[in-house]
């Protein structure tokens, strides 16, 4: 009896070291990766946000800096003061919510997408930088239902499978859900890494022996 136990707890820690390992590897990625909703793809020069604002988005070497932030500020303002004169120009409803994002304004980010998919609703780059938005304000669940209508919307982005795998998993516990995700984005794209270059199809393997 004593034995069995004993094997149990072995095997508990050993599933939580391994779902730890894979916490870490996979919530660094969709921190550092935020900027390009978070996942970059095998062989993919940038990920959903960009190719959601045909690369209409700059790109700084040095993110978070001053002057950085002076010129972000500056183009937020000549943003709005554009879209005060032409409301419906769901493109630069977007480009101003990845200004707020890259800034890390969240709710001022998930007004501006909003905007932007009232206009033009099956954009799944934007749909999905709106849950990244809702993740890092504090609303998982919402940050769920956004990456579920991306992948409605577009049911190969897979940017959306994996940054739900990522909130299933880091920000609600559900482990089951995070790797029925994952599945869903290796049967797209076995090739499919993380961030820090390990493929997706190998933590699909580790979370299936610990099942």
């Amino acid at each position: 009896m004593k034995k069995e136990m004993k094997k149990d707890n072995t095997g508990m820690v050993t599933r939580q070291l391994l779902y730890m390992a894979i916490l870490v590897s996979v919530t660094i990625g969709f921190v550092l990766g935020a900027a390009y909703t978070s996942f970059k793809l095998a062989d993919e020069s940038s990920a959903g946000r960009v190719q959601s604002n045909n690369g209409l988005v700059p790109q700084s070497s040095a993110p978070g800096s001053t002057a950085q932030n002076t010129k972000t500020n500056a183009r937020i303002m000549e943003l709005e003061k554009f879209l005060a004169q032409n409301p419906n120009d769901a493109a630069a409803w977007a480009t101003l919510g990845h200004h707020f994002f890259d800034s890390s304004q969240f709710d001022k980010a998930i007004q501006a997408y909003e905007k932007s998919l009232a206009l033009e609703p099956e954009n799944p780059g934007v749909i999905t930088d709106m849950g990244v938005m809702y993740r890092r304000s504090g609303q998982p669940e919402k940050a769920i239902e956004a990456f579920d209508r991306a992948v409605a919307v577009s049911p190969n982005f897979e940017t959306a499978l994996f940054n739900k795998g990522v909130v299933l998993m880091a920000d609600l516990n559900d482990l089951a859900g995070a790797l029925a995700a994952w599945e869903a984005l290796v049967k797209i794209n076995p090739d499919a890494t993380t961030p820090n270059g390990e493929k997706v199809a190998n933590i699909v393997d580790r979370m299936q022996q610990q099942k």
